[in-house]
């Protein structure tokens, strides 16, 4: 490339970067190729730059500089062999040059990169879904039955649903699945169907928080006109249009993907153990054929889903099809062993609230001859988990390990996995090192709390002494005694003064802990939570305290100054509400509606279950022996 080319490059480039039209149809109109002109070094002419960034009034003006005679120059491809349609089909602003595009060389339609993608594959890729309607319309109009392979497959045998999958635009994915039904069960290189790429992130979810659940259950989703929304309207609108078309997809494809019915088959035999003596081990017996694949084959759509935590899909295939609950994996794991490992609790308590499956299942172990209790130590790292806090961690990890036990029975909890070693061991060993750190990590944030909350009730225990106004020379008595906001800086100091030394109690008792377990699952972060609300209650009274104090001092009866006083003496007290109180809700509230609704459902389940015959007396009872 001489010197001359390289400078038009870079003034086309830069006049395209800053968006300045006038100044790329000068140069386009004094260079011989125009807007055919390759201004990248991968190739691109000015109107793939421009399709790429939109401009659609710009593409337009490009391409009425092109004679009609040259109509088909525009079907130049780039080194990735991209046309300019393909740019199209990365936006849906450029609809009406697309338009235009096809119009003056039709051919563009059916042209595919290198990758053997044609436009309406660009399309699908992005999510967009104004022009992938305008490009599908265009393509089932001029080909039908064979014909429509090259727009519907690639080289690699992703199909074009597979590609809207990934896009996550769910209302595309279902007409994709209606209108080419047969591409429901197509795998690409991968041996994946829809439904299990589909299986592989979680899917939408409506709001938690429940003023906005409110809000979103008002809204239209198909509102067509959202000019009139606010943004965060705008927004939930779009979340429930997302949540609709992803469960309307999950129940086609459950329907008519039949992957689910895949499963691995047990080829192995185990030898469970309950005791470390004798020749033979819980390991697979060297005499039975094993399978071993050098490539691992994609997982059920179910086991999937339960990986990834997307519960809707599993209880869909689990609604239509019960018997799924068999499956297992080329590890010879279940649903359990899965959800247990990768901790999605939704989708365990789920199962485990089918009585059949739960029977069926619990007493289960895999290739390894590791039982429901020994995948408890197998935790899939969580990016997570850093910032829960190790403690934290730890804590679910404890709570897990109890929930997983209550559904086993006695045996399980004494069998040997293939490395000998019981549930409990394994358990201990694995989660040991974050123990240590858990330990290390109270440790330091209950010392740091107790010097914080010293200092508080030293300040709480001197302003005890030198109350508002002084004390009366005479009789000794506080002068401000009388004032009704006396008694409330009184009783904000005492509560503050108590609150921080109760702190200090709690902070003093974790540093003395002997860090058990067991510990962990209740008492320690239970204390450590007390805690810290004692202290952020022990900052509340001292910020009341000081807004007492300030106003019974400075306060000169004037409205207006009372009125400043009491909004500047009371910022402390809302900033601690906003900031501090969320997160209590999250540590606090949520413990104590958990514990609750399992409170209820026990009592619930211990009034219908019938009793045995044992707890009746009287006449007619029958004695159990």
């Amino acid at each position: 490339m001489d010197t001359e080319d390289m400078k038009i490059n870079s003034n086309l480039y830069k006049a395209l970067m800053q968006k300045d039209d006038d100044k790329v149809l000068d140069i386009c109109a004094s260079i011989p190729k125009g807007p055919l002109h390759t201004v990248t070094i991968h190739e691109d002419t000015v109107i793939h730059i421009a399709t790429y960034h939109k401009k659609n009034d710009l593409v337009l003006q490009l391409l009425n500089m092109v004679p009609l005679c040259d109509s088909h120059k525009l079907t130049w491809q780039n080194n990735g062999g991209s046309t300019i349609l393909h740019e199209a089909g990365t936006n849906n602003k450029t609809l009406v040059a697309a338009a235009e595009m096809l119009r003056r060389a039709p051919m563009l339609l059916s042209m595919a990169n290198k990758q053997g993608e044609t436009a309406l594959f660009y399309a699908a890729r992005h999510g967009k879904t104004r022009i992938f309607k305008f490009l599908h319309d265009q393509v089932t109009k001029t080909n039908q039955g064979p014909d429509l392979k090259t727009f519907l497959l690639r080289d690699d045998r992703s199909t074009i649903l597979h590609l809207a999958i990934l896009s996550r635009n769910y209302w595309m994915c279902h007409e994709i699945a209606v209108k080419h039904n047969h591409l429901i069960h197509e795998m690409d290189e991968d041996g994946m169907t829809p439904l299990q790429l589909l299986s592989c992130r979680p899917l939408e979810l409506p709001p938690h928080n429940f003023v906005v659940r409110f809000i979103y259950n008002f809204i239209d989703p198909n509102v067509e006109d959202t000019s009139w929304m606010l943004p965060p309207l705008k927004n939930l609108r779009k979340r429930k249009f997302k949540c609709e078309w992803a469960m309307k997809l999950v129940k086609l494809l459950v329907k008519k993907d039949t992957s689910w019915e895949k499963t691995a088959s047990r080829l192995t035999k185990h030898t469970s153990k309950y005791h470390h003596y004798g020749k033979t081990s819980s390991i697979t017996q060297e005499d039975i054929i094993t399978y071993e694949s050098a490539v691992r084959l994609p997982d059920t759509p179910l086991l999937l889903a339960t990986k990834h935590g997307c519960p809707q899909i599993v209880e869909e295939i689990l609604t239509l099809y019960p018997q799924a609950i068999e499956h297992i994996d080329q590890d010879g794991r279940n649903i359990l062993h899965v959800a247990i490992k990768h901790r999605n609790n939704e989708i365990f308590d789920m199962v485990v609230n089918r009585r059949y499956a739960k029977e069926r299942l619990k007493g289960k172990i895999d290739n390894d001859a590791n039982t429901l209790l020994h995948m408890v130590a197998e935790e899939v790292e969580d990016v997570d988990s850093d910032l829960k806090g190790p403690a934290y961690v730890l804590q679910g990890n404890v709570r897990m390990f109890k929930k997983v036990e209550n559904i086993c029975t006695t045996l399980d909890k004494m069998k040997l996995n293939s490395r000998s070693k019981t549930a409990e061991q394994e358990f201990n060993e694995g989660n040991d090192k974050r123990r240590k750190e858990a330990k290390e990590w109270m440790t330091e944030n209950a010392k740091n709390y107790t010097v914080v909350a010293v200092l508080i009730a030293t300040v709480a225990f001197a302003a005890a002494y030198t109350v508002p106004g002084g004390p009366n020379p005479t009789t000794g008595q506080p002068v401000l005694k009388e004032k009704p906001l006396f008694f409330f800086f009184t009783v904000a100091d005492a509560m503050s003064l108590s609150a921080a030394l109760t702190s200090v109690i709690m902070f003093l008792n974790i540093i003395t802990s002997s860090y058990r377990f067991q510990d962990f699952e209740k008492s320690l972060v239970r204390k450590l939570q007390a805690g810290l609300v004692m202290l952020m209650i022990s900052v509340a009274m001292l910020m009341l305290a000081f807004a007492a104090t300030l106003i019974l001092t400075v306060s000169s009866g004037r409205k207006w100054t009372d009125i400043s006083l009491y909004a500047i003496s009371f910022i402390p007290v809302l900033i601690f509400v906003l900031m501090f109180f969320p997160f209590q809700k999250i540590l606090i509230f949520r413990e104590v509606y958990s514990k609750a609704k399992e409170a209820l459902v026990n009592m619930f389940s211990c009034l219908t279950k019938p009793k045995p015959a044992v707890w009746f007396s009287g006449r007619g009872a029958t004695s159990v022996i």
